[in-house]
Protein backbone atom coordinates (compact mmCIF):
# COMPACT_ATOMS: atom_id res chain seq x y z
CA UNK A 1 0.00 0.00 0.00
CA UNK A 2 2.94 2.07 0.47
CA UNK A 3 4.17 1.80 -3.17
CA UNK A 4 0.37 2.43 -4.49
CA UNK A 5 0.31 5.56 -2.49
CA UNK A 6 3.59 6.78 -3.83
CA UNK A 7 2.54 5.64 -6.95
CA UNK A 8 -0.83 7.62 -7.54
CA UNK A 9 0.76 10.24 -5.84
CA UNK A 10 3.90 10.55 -8.41
CA UNK A 11 1.40 10.08 -10.88
CA UNK A 12 -0.75 12.97 -10.20
CA UNK A 13 2.41 14.98 -9.54
CA UNK A 14 4.10 14.29 -12.99
CA UNK A 15 0.45 14.83 -14.78
CA UNK A 16 0.43 17.91 -13.21
CA UNK A 17 4.32 18.69 -14.17
CA UNK A 18 3.75 17.38 -17.75
CA UNK A 19 0.48 19.35 -18.69
CA UNK A 20 2.11 22.81 -17.89
CA UNK A 21 4.20 22.25 -21.36
CA UNK A 22 2.33 19.25 -22.74
CA UNK A 23 -1.07 18.86 -24.67
CA UNK A 24 -3.24 15.95 -22.45
CA UNK A 25 -3.22 13.77 -25.83
CA UNK A 26 0.66 14.25 -25.68
CA UNK A 27 0.92 13.06 -21.84
CA UNK A 28 -1.52 9.74 -22.60
CA UNK A 29 0.20 8.73 -25.52
CA UNK A 30 3.85 9.20 -23.79
CA UNK A 31 2.86 7.92 -20.90
CA UNK A 32 1.30 4.77 -22.61
CA UNK A 33 4.93 4.33 -24.33
CA UNK A 34 6.81 3.97 -21.25
CA UNK A 35 4.07 1.39 -19.56
CA UNK A 36 3.99 -1.01 -23.18
CA UNK A 37 7.67 -1.14 -23.33
CA UNK A 38 7.70 -2.87 -19.80
CA UNK A 39 4.48 -4.49 -20.57
CA UNK A 40 6.30 -6.26 -23.67
CA UNK A 41 8.93 -7.29 -21.87
CA UNK A 42 6.87 -8.81 -19.36
CA UNK A 43 5.04 -10.72 -21.85
CA UNK A 44 8.10 -11.89 -23.99
CA UNK A 45 9.08 -13.89 -20.78
CA UNK A 46 5.73 -15.13 -19.56
CA UNK A 47 5.31 -16.32 -23.24
CA UNK A 48 1.75 -15.10 -25.82
CA UNK A 49 -0.08 -18.06 -23.91
CA UNK A 50 -0.50 -15.44 -21.04
CA UNK A 51 -2.31 -13.23 -23.18
CA UNK A 52 -4.38 -15.23 -25.06
CA UNK A 53 -8.39 -14.09 -25.06
CA UNK A 54 -11.20 -14.75 -26.95
CA UNK A 55 -13.16 -11.60 -25.61
CA UNK A 56 -11.29 -8.94 -27.89
CA UNK A 57 -14.22 -7.09 -28.62
CA UNK A 58 -14.38 -6.64 -24.93
CA UNK A 59 -10.93 -5.58 -24.48
CA UNK A 60 -11.60 -2.77 -27.61
CA UNK A 61 -15.00 -1.46 -25.40
CA UNK A 62 -13.21 -1.30 -22.27
CA UNK A 63 -10.08 0.55 -23.41
CA UNK A 64 -11.79 3.22 -25.86
CA UNK A 65 -13.75 3.91 -22.24
CA UNK A 66 -10.46 3.84 -20.78
CA UNK A 67 -8.67 5.86 -22.90
CA UNK A 68 -11.37 8.62 -22.91
CA UNK A 69 -11.25 8.54 -19.35
CA UNK A 70 -7.27 9.19 -18.48
CA UNK A 71 -7.72 12.12 -21.05
CA UNK A 72 -10.43 13.82 -19.00
CA UNK A 73 -8.01 12.85 -15.82
CA UNK A 74 -5.14 14.06 -17.04
CA UNK A 75 -7.32 17.93 -18.21
CA UNK A 76 -8.38 17.66 -15.22
CA UNK A 77 -5.20 17.37 -13.05
CA UNK A 78 -3.84 20.51 -14.88
CA UNK A 79 -7.19 22.68 -13.86
CA UNK A 80 -7.82 21.68 -10.25
CA UNK A 81 -6.59 21.06 -7.23
CA UNK A 82 -4.69 17.56 -6.52
CA UNK A 83 -6.56 16.99 -3.32
CA UNK A 84 -9.94 17.47 -5.10
CA UNK A 85 -9.18 15.61 -7.78
CA UNK A 86 -8.72 12.66 -5.59
CA UNK A 87 -11.78 13.29 -3.76
CA UNK A 88 -13.74 13.17 -6.71
CA UNK A 89 -11.72 10.04 -7.73
CA UNK A 90 -13.05 8.02 -4.64
CA UNK A 91 -16.36 8.03 -6.07
CA UNK A 92 -14.86 5.37 -8.42
CA UNK A 93 -16.56 2.74 -6.21
CA UNK A 94 -19.07 4.19 -5.98
CA UNK A 95 -19.94 4.48 -9.89
CA UNK A 96 -18.55 0.73 -9.92
CA UNK A 97 -21.09 -0.52 -7.10
CA UNK A 98 -23.88 1.06 -9.57
CA UNK A 99 -22.75 0.25 -12.97
CA UNK A 100 -22.60 -3.47 -12.04
CA UNK A 101 -26.20 -3.74 -10.73
CA UNK A 102 -27.18 -2.24 -14.04
CA UNK A 103 -24.43 -3.99 -16.45
CA UNK A 104 -23.95 -7.60 -15.11
CA UNK A 105 -26.96 -8.39 -12.81
CA UNK A 106 -25.01 -8.10 -9.76
CA UNK A 107 -27.69 -8.04 -6.18
CA UNK A 108 -28.48 -4.29 -5.16
CA UNK A 109 -28.34 -4.53 -1.10
CA UNK A 110 -27.93 -2.30 1.62
CA UNK A 111 -24.49 -2.11 1.31
CA UNK A 112 -24.24 -1.06 -2.38
CA UNK A 113 -27.72 1.63 -1.54
CA UNK A 114 -25.64 3.27 0.87
CA UNK A 115 -22.92 3.26 -0.69
CA UNK A 116 -24.64 5.02 -3.77
CA UNK A 117 -26.54 7.35 -2.36
CA UNK A 118 -23.90 8.70 0.52
CA UNK A 119 -21.34 8.60 -1.90
CA UNK A 120 -23.38 10.83 -4.58
CA UNK A 121 -24.34 13.45 -1.43
CA UNK A 122 -20.47 13.59 -1.17
CA UNK A 123 -20.40 14.55 -4.82
CA UNK A 124 -22.95 16.78 -4.40
CA UNK A 125 -21.07 18.60 -1.59
CA UNK A 126 -17.75 18.97 -3.15
CA UNK A 127 -19.00 19.93 -6.10
CA UNK A 128 -21.89 22.49 -4.36
CA UNK A 129 -24.01 22.84 -7.78
CA UNK A 130 -26.01 26.10 -7.39
CA UNK A 131 -23.76 27.64 -4.67
CA UNK A 132 -20.56 28.20 -7.15
CA UNK A 133 -19.93 27.07 -10.70
CA UNK A 134 -19.02 24.06 -11.06
CA UNK A 135 -15.13 23.82 -12.41
CA UNK A 136 -14.73 22.56 -16.00
CA UNK A 137 -11.85 21.04 -14.48
CA UNK A 138 -14.16 19.12 -11.65
CA UNK A 139 -16.39 17.89 -14.41
CA UNK A 140 -13.32 16.46 -16.39
CA UNK A 141 -12.79 14.41 -13.16
CA UNK A 142 -16.25 13.20 -12.53
CA UNK A 143 -16.65 11.90 -15.99
CA UNK A 144 -12.82 10.53 -15.59
CA UNK A 145 -14.26 8.69 -12.65
CA UNK A 146 -17.54 7.52 -14.79
CA UNK A 147 -15.38 6.01 -17.45
CA UNK A 148 -12.70 4.18 -14.90
CA UNK A 149 -16.27 2.40 -13.31
CA UNK A 150 -17.17 1.28 -16.77
CA UNK A 151 -13.38 -0.08 -16.75
CA UNK A 152 -13.72 -1.79 -14.04
CA UNK A 153 -17.06 -3.51 -14.20
CA UNK A 154 -15.69 -4.63 -17.84
CA UNK A 155 -12.43 -5.90 -15.96
CA UNK A 156 -14.37 -7.75 -13.34
CA UNK A 157 -16.40 -9.45 -16.15
CA UNK A 158 -12.77 -10.32 -17.91
CA UNK A 159 -11.22 -11.74 -15.26
CA UNK A 160 -13.34 -14.68 -14.80
CA UNK A 161 -11.94 -15.66 -18.66
CA UNK A 162 -8.43 -13.99 -19.07
CA UNK A 163 -5.73 -13.16 -16.71
CA UNK A 164 -4.41 -10.03 -15.25
CA UNK A 165 -1.64 -9.87 -17.47
CA UNK A 166 -3.58 -9.91 -20.78
CA UNK A 167 -5.74 -7.38 -19.35
CA UNK A 168 -2.77 -5.10 -18.72
CA UNK A 169 -1.42 -5.93 -22.62
CA UNK A 170 -4.46 -5.03 -24.53
CA UNK A 171 -4.97 -1.60 -22.78
CA UNK A 172 -1.50 -0.89 -23.57
CA UNK A 173 -1.70 -2.36 -27.19
CA UNK A 174 -5.04 -1.33 -28.07
CA UNK A 175 -4.00 2.66 -26.42
CA UNK A 176 -1.07 3.07 -28.00
CA UNK A 177 -1.77 3.81 -31.82
CA UNK A 178 -5.04 6.08 -30.24
CA UNK A 179 -2.90 8.05 -27.97
CA UNK A 180 -0.21 8.55 -31.73
CA UNK A 181 -3.21 9.76 -33.27
CA UNK A 182 -4.03 12.18 -31.18
CA UNK A 183 -0.59 13.32 -30.09
CA UNK A 184 0.37 13.86 -33.93
CA UNK A 185 -2.31 16.40 -33.76
CA UNK A 186 -0.91 18.37 -31.24
CA UNK A 187 2.62 17.42 -31.04
CA UNK A 188 5.27 19.61 -29.09
CA UNK A 189 8.84 18.61 -28.67
CA UNK A 190 8.83 17.74 -24.70
CA UNK A 191 11.79 19.86 -22.85
CA UNK A 192 14.61 17.90 -21.28
CA UNK A 193 12.89 18.81 -17.85
CA UNK A 194 10.04 16.67 -19.14
CA UNK A 195 11.75 13.23 -19.32
CA UNK A 196 12.02 12.60 -15.95
CA UNK A 197 8.17 12.92 -15.33
CA UNK A 198 7.82 11.18 -18.87
CA UNK A 199 9.28 7.82 -17.42
CA UNK A 200 7.55 8.86 -13.83
CA UNK A 201 3.70 8.89 -14.93
CA UNK A 202 4.52 6.12 -17.28
CA UNK A 203 6.00 3.34 -14.29
CA UNK A 204 3.47 4.69 -11.88
CA UNK A 205 0.84 3.80 -14.39
CA UNK A 206 1.86 0.03 -14.17
CA UNK A 207 3.30 0.00 -10.20
CA UNK A 208 -0.01 1.94 -8.66
CA UNK A 209 -2.36 -1.05 -10.46
CA UNK A 210 0.01 -3.52 -9.44
CA UNK A 211 0.94 -2.20 -5.62
CA UNK A 212 -3.36 -1.76 -5.17
CA UNK A 213 -3.67 -5.67 -6.95
CA UNK A 214 -1.06 -7.57 -4.45
CA UNK A 215 -1.91 -5.31 -1.28
CA UNK A 216 -6.02 -6.54 -1.76
CA UNK A 217 -4.37 -9.86 -2.04
CA UNK A 218 -2.28 -10.11 1.23
CA UNK A 219 -4.84 -7.91 2.88
CA UNK A 220 -8.77 -7.44 3.62
CA UNK A 221 -10.29 -4.55 1.94
CA UNK A 222 -11.41 -3.34 5.11
CA UNK A 223 -7.56 -2.66 5.98
CA UNK A 224 -6.62 -1.36 2.23
CA UNK A 225 -9.24 1.03 1.69
CA UNK A 226 -8.47 3.44 5.02
CA UNK A 227 -4.36 3.37 3.87
CA UNK A 228 -5.50 4.42 0.58
CA UNK A 229 -7.62 7.31 1.58
CA UNK A 230 -4.15 8.65 2.63
CA UNK A 231 -3.58 9.65 -0.59
CA UNK A 232 -6.06 12.92 -0.62
CA UNK A 233 -5.05 14.55 2.90
CA UNK A 234 -1.39 14.07 1.32
CA UNK A 235 -1.55 15.13 -1.79
CA UNK A 236 -3.47 18.60 0.23
CA UNK A 237 -0.09 18.84 2.07
CA UNK A 238 1.95 18.98 -1.24
CA UNK A 239 -0.30 20.59 -3.26
CA UNK A 240 -0.28 23.70 -0.49
CA UNK A 241 3.53 23.95 -0.48
CA UNK A 242 4.27 23.15 -3.72
CA UNK A 243 1.57 24.69 -5.97
CA UNK A 244 -0.03 27.41 -3.42
CA UNK A 245 -3.57 25.52 -3.63
CA UNK A 246 -5.62 26.16 -0.56
CA UNK A 247 -7.05 24.25 1.66
CA UNK A 248 -10.62 23.37 1.29
CA UNK A 249 -12.96 22.00 4.33
CA UNK A 250 -15.46 21.25 1.52
CA UNK A 251 -13.46 19.07 -0.34
CA UNK A 252 -12.76 17.23 2.62
CA UNK A 253 -16.28 16.84 4.11
CA UNK A 254 -17.43 15.42 0.81
CA UNK A 255 -14.30 13.13 0.31
CA UNK A 256 -14.36 11.98 3.91
CA UNK A 257 -18.50 10.73 3.15
CA UNK A 258 -17.63 9.14 -0.15
CA UNK A 259 -15.14 7.17 2.33
CA UNK A 260 -17.24 6.53 4.80
CA UNK A 261 -19.67 5.37 2.51
CA UNK A 262 -17.54 3.31 0.41
CA UNK A 263 -16.09 1.48 3.53
CA UNK A 264 -19.26 0.68 4.90
CA UNK A 265 -20.13 -1.18 1.21
CA UNK A 266 -16.73 -3.26 2.23
CA UNK A 267 -17.88 -3.69 5.30
CA UNK A 268 -20.98 -5.02 4.95
CA UNK A 269 -19.63 -7.38 1.63
CA UNK A 270 -16.94 -8.60 4.42
CA UNK A 271 -19.50 -9.63 7.20
CA UNK A 272 -21.92 -11.30 4.14
CA UNK A 273 -19.39 -13.40 2.93
CA UNK A 274 -17.93 -14.45 6.32
CA UNK A 275 -21.61 -15.26 7.36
Amino acid sequence: MVGALMSFLGMAIAARELTDTLNPFQVVFLRTSVAIVIVLVIVARAGRSAVYTRRFMTHLFRNLVHYGANLAWIAGVALIPLAQVFALEFSIPIWTALFAVIFIKEKMNLGKLVAIVFGFGGVLIILRPGLVAVELGSLYVLAASLGFAITHVATKSMSRTDSALAVLFYMFVIQWPLGLIGAVLVWENPVLADIPWILVVGVTALTAHYCMTRALKLADATVVVPIDFLRMPIVAVIGFFFYAEPFSGWIFLGGGLIFIATYYNIRFESRKRSA
